[in-house]
């Protein structure tokens, strides 16, 4: 299947707003989780209903519920009738497929951003789509799987460090984004260091291998570029954006993030530069090696043709040939051979041509 665009045909020409899941479904049961806090008090609880959740909306604290799985329809419907959403909001969320964006509505902020992974097995980069609905109180997240990479923060959560306890959810949007554009960075630093210790071998020991590996790591990249561009679109509209829902402290890390994916998506840049750089340094090698076989096989080639020539003389089937019965000929056949081949590599060898 393709990785750049997908598009099924059952798709095409559907209601934007039609909450229908388009993507790979990579979990059997939607798990719903919240965790609620503020300075002084923590509860984490697994919810079985979307309306366990909802009283959470009038509470004076932060809480974080997260939705694993985006396959099941009605769970969508109750979450959007819950929390009065847009229809298209949730028609985004199931949308695996869509680009990382940025939407203001009069009572939540949606986001959408890639998360990426790094399969060490197939040397492949995963991909998961990430939506996060920003309100007063609450901030929902959707993944199409349920994974460790937020539990950073929720272990910051729990040991009650005092940024993200005191914060509001603006705050605790930031640390999850935060987390997903580091990890860009460490996938592209993993990446990096392949590439890095390619361009040590690549004049050592250049093998068809290389190829095939330069080519792999280009296409990896390449589909990295593709997820982060638009989340850096994305994170720049955010530091941009003029929200009640953000404070104005907050900004100051939405221009963190800024800088992280600036960076990111400036050293997979430069990889990818590097990457052609080292196929043209492959080529030129090869090249090189070839000239280097071919300046021997000539130089060869041009010794033995007056030799050739010489015992094709000497080698013709006539009776009368000046020296065939001198006792030295053939003595003398051989030292003006040698002296041939040696007066023409010492020719050679003084104009430098090996």
């Amino acid at each position: 299947m393709a990785r750049f665009i997908k598009k099924s045909k059952h798709e095409i020409g559907i209601s934007p707003d039609e909450l229908l899941f388009r993507g790979e479904q990579k979990i059997d049961n939607v798990l719903l989780r919240i965790i609620d806090f503020d300075a002084n008090n923590l509860e984490e609880n697994a919810m079985a209903t979307v309306n366990e959740v909802l009283k959470y909306q009038e509470k004076d604290t932060v809480t974080w519920f997260n939705v694993d799985g985006i396959h099941n329809t009605s769970i969508m419907q109750e979450i959007a009738k819950g929390f009065n959403l847009d229809p298209l909001i949730m028609a985004d969320v199931m949308n695996t497929q869509s680009r990382p964006m940025i939407q203001e509505y009069d009572n939540c902020i949606y986001i959408s951003i890639k998360m990426l992974r790094h399969d060490e097995e197939t040397n492949l980069i995963q991909v998961e789509n990430l939506s996060l609905i920003l309100t007063k109180t609450v901030l929902i997240t959707f993944q199409e799987r349920k994974g460790d990479v937020f539990e950073p923060v929720r272990g910051r959560i729990r040991k009650q460090k005092k940024r993200i306890r005191n914060s509001g959810t603006d705050y605790l949007a930031f640390a999850l984004l935060d987390i997903v554009i580091d990890n860009y960075i460490y996938i592209i630093s993993e990446f990096g260091e392949k590439i890095e210790t390619l361009e040590e071998n690549l004049l050592l020991e250049p093998k068809q291998s290389v190829i095939e590996d330069i080519n792999n790591y280009k296409r990896e990249l390449n589909f990295l570029r593709k997820n982060i561009k638009p989340a850096k679109e994305m994170i720049l509209n955010l530091s941009k954006m003029e929200s009640d829902l953000i404070e104005y402290s907050t900004d100051v890390h939405f221009r963190e993030l800024q800088d992280n994916i600036n960076q990111a998506n400036e050293s997979s840049d430069s990889y990818r530069e590097i990457l052609s750089d080292q196929l043209n340094i492959y080529h030129t090698t090869i090249s090189s090696k070839l000239n280097d076989i071919m300046k021997f096989l000539t130089i060869f080639s041009v010794i033995f043709i007056p030799l050739t020539f010489i015992a094709g003389i000497y080698g013709t089937n006539f009776d009368v040939v000046p020296e065939l019965h001198y006792e030295y000929s053939y003595f003398i056949m051989w030292f003006v051979m040698l002296s041939v081949a040696i007066g023409m590599l010492f020719y050679f060898k003084k104009r430098k041509w090996f």
